[in-house]
């Protein structure tokens, strides 16, 4: 006859983490190191059997041979992981169901000669992208990691054209633009400017995405309103940040006829993003918050979700005026969920690195 197990004993075997030792580990820390011969610019981890690859996490630069990347995995996203690996010259190192429970290193290893199994290679991206997937150039300008470095978000509006906030890409001796699928572009001339309305308009050669439609008719108070972009790079997700609020006012700060107040919560780095409407139609671009702490100083009340984006009727004018028609679209009434908005403007936003 088996004996049972004294009670304290069980308890010290499962407080030593004998007991399901996988789910201890699940929330901690994991490392990815580049053991190729190249610096990495694109590293991408989802849990595995995701469709997509998510948001470039080398938003700061690109990752040196033998350096690595640390990763915090959220709550409840398991052990297994798909890793995505982008080096400067175009090649890809890809590992599949990865398990960091196991192991709290992954080495990501290029094997000379060897091809990605058909079902370890991602979704191919439309024939303009995949064009401009191409081995980089040598002599192409890079993002520098020394560099003092700033981030904001933009959206493509046309052809190799992104628009963006003047504040975001102003007195920037470089820029470099992430798209949605993991590839870094360089900005190779200035872009035009409208401080006024606080507008940017950059070229972007290489297709870093398909452009978004503005919303044709106009704009009520109280309507539902989605925001995508990447607010506090590096500290925050990495990848896009969507947040859903309301159109509060049909004019900015101090009667500002250019801009709306909006409800949706919005951080540093969101400048330059757009405002999107429940149909998936830019209404906007965002481009700031109220500081509450200044004003809480001079009323002694905190103002609650106070932000502002210029209007889309103003983003237009300035795009006209410099050479690009924008798309346009009816914004019907039916509204349908954020979560569909979002996977809409997705592939059309992009992260913006200014370097001084």
């Amino acid at each position: 006859m088996t004996r049972p197990m004294p009670r304290r004993l069980l308890l010290a075997l499962v407080l030593s983490g004998l007991a399901a030792p996988p789910a201890l580990a699940q929330g901690e820390p994991f490392r990815v190191v580049n053991r190729t011969a190249a610096p990495a610019v694109a590293l991408h981890a989802v849990r595995s059997g995701r469709a997509d690859w998510g948001g470039n996490l080398l938003n700061r630069g690109p990752l040196r041979p033998g350096a690595f990347f640390s990763l915090r995995p959220s709550e409840g996203a398991g052990c297994n992981f798909d890793l995505r690996m982008v080096l400067q010259d175009g090649q890809e190192v890809v590992q599949r169901n990865a398990d960091i429970c196991a192991s709290r290193t992954v080495l990501m290893v290029l094997t000379p000669g060897a091809a990605a199994p058909e079902e370890a290679k991602p979704a191919p991206l439309p024939a303009p992208a995949a064009a401009a997937a191409a081995p980089v150039p040598p002599g192409t300008p890079r993002p520098d990691p020394r560099a003092r470095a700033s981030t904001g978000t933009g959206f493509v509006v046309g052809a190799d054209q992104v628009l963006t906030n003047y504040h975001v890409v102003q007195s920037c001796r470089r820029l470099f633009v992430a798209s949605a699928e993991g590839r870094i572009l360089n900005v190779p001339e200035g872009p035009a400017i409208d401080p006024r309305r606080d507008l940017a308009l950059l070229r972007v050669p290489g297709n870093p995405g398909p452009a978004l439609a503005f919303r044709a008719n106009p704009v009520r108070r109280g309507e539902s309103v989605v925001t995508y972009g990447f607010p506090l790079a590096g500290l925050l997700s990495s990848g896009p940040t969507l947040t859903t609020g309301e159109v509060s006012a049909l004019a900015g700060l101090r009667d500002n006829q250019t801009q709306f107040q909006i409800s949706a919560p919005v951080q540093q780095g969101n400048s330059g993003g757009p405002l999107l409407d429940r149909q998936g139609n830019v209404i906007g671009v965002i481009v700031s918050k109220l500081n509450a702490a200044r004003i809480a100083q001079s009323t002694g009340d905190i103002p609650q979700n106070v932000n502002f984006a210029v209007k889309g009727t103003e983003a237009i004018d300035f795009l006209r005026r410099n050479g690009v028609t924008p798309l346009m679209r009816e914004s019907p009434g039916a509204e349908r969920p954020a979560a569909e908005v979002g996977e809409q403007a997705h592939p059309s936003t992009v992260l913006i690195r200014c370097e001084r």
